[in-house]
């Protein structure tokens, strides 16, 4: 990109999509948000300066790139369509980065609707924790046109430090599920072993910090030291509830490739439980709690 600064909009005001607009922000860049309920978008562009959209087809009109963080298919689908929906807003060669956790199918069902409008989507959900968001270390998963990629990395770059692209359309989706699939057994791997180490007799944060000074020390598992640690007082990253929704995609994408996903039944059993007892608004870590008071 040559010139003047794309200008941006952000679809959906969530725990990394705001981040993204501070950092948008202060990379020069015209950020344009909308958000189901309004005092988020209000919020955020208070404190950056974005302009707040009416709608999606608004937020879209006035923008180069879209990026639309939405927390399930279900968001995904009423934000595109309809006469203030997404698409009504498009205008040839606007390119959209599709950045939530969905279905691969809902991607590649939305990518001819954008492509009717001259526009292209490019499914880019990212991997990191908020801190990293705020940072922008990112990692993008894509899928999608390598051209169309490569021509909105310097908007990318602002977010984060890595770019991964495997293939068509759909496949950055996929390869998201897969990432969690991995990351939301961890978490309940993380869970069940702090909790043992606690039974067994071992100071909580001490037991924390073995893991993350030993060969179990994945990212994930540093980022997280304040929400298995002092549960109570640590950000949400991701609610258990978002964490059961995820596993249900997995599940299904698990299902029409034939992969045998045995861990994923047992962390699901778990997850179950602890939304049974109310548990769904906490951090996922809220399941190393949910262990403690179980015999």
């Amino acid at each position: 990109m040559t010139g003047a600064l794309p200008t941006v909009a952000v679809v959906g005001i969530g725990r990394i999509s705001r981040p993204m607009v501070v950092r948008l922000r202060r990379a020069g860049h015209a950020v344009v948000v909308t958000n189901r309920t309004r005092e988020r978008a209000l919020d955020v562009a208070d404190e950056t300066g974005a302009r707040v959209a009416g709608c999606p087809r608004e937020a879209a009109a006035s923008a180069d790139i879209v990026i639309v963080s939405l927390a399930d298919d279900t968001a995904v689908r009423e934000v595109y369509h309809g006469p203030d929906g997404l698409l009504a807003g498009l205008s040839p060669g606007v390119t959209v980065l599709e950045t939530s956790t969905i279905a691969p199918s809902t991607v590649t069902s939305l990518v001819p609707l954008v492509l009717e409008r001259g526009a292209v989507l490019l499914d880019t959900p990212v991997s990191g924790s908020v801190e990293l968001a705020a940072r922008g270390e990112l990692t993008v998963l894509a899928g999608g046109s390598r051209a169309a990629l490569d021509q909105v990395r310097p908007v990318i770059d602002v977010l984060a430090t890595r770019v991964l692209h495997f293939g068509d359309s759909g496949r950055g989706s996929v390869m998201k599920l897969v990432v969690n699939s991995l990351l939301l057994s961890l978490g309940t791997a993380l869970a069940e072993s702090l909790v043992l180490a606690e039974r067994a007799g071992i100071d909580r944060e001490a037991a924390y910090d073995a893991f993350t000074r030993s060969a179990a020390a994945a990212p994930f598992v540093l980022y997280n030291k304040d929400n298995f640690v002092t549960p109570r007082d640590a950000p949400i990253h991701m609610t258990l509830a978002l964490v059961a929704k995820d596993l249900t995609l997995v599940n299904a994408l698990a299902s029409s490739v034939g992969a045998p996903m045995a861990q994923l039944e047992a962390s699901r059993a778990l997850i179950d439980r602890a939304l049974a007892a109310g548990l769904g608004e906490r951090d996922g870590s809220v399941l190393a709690e949910f262990l403690r008071g179980s015999r």
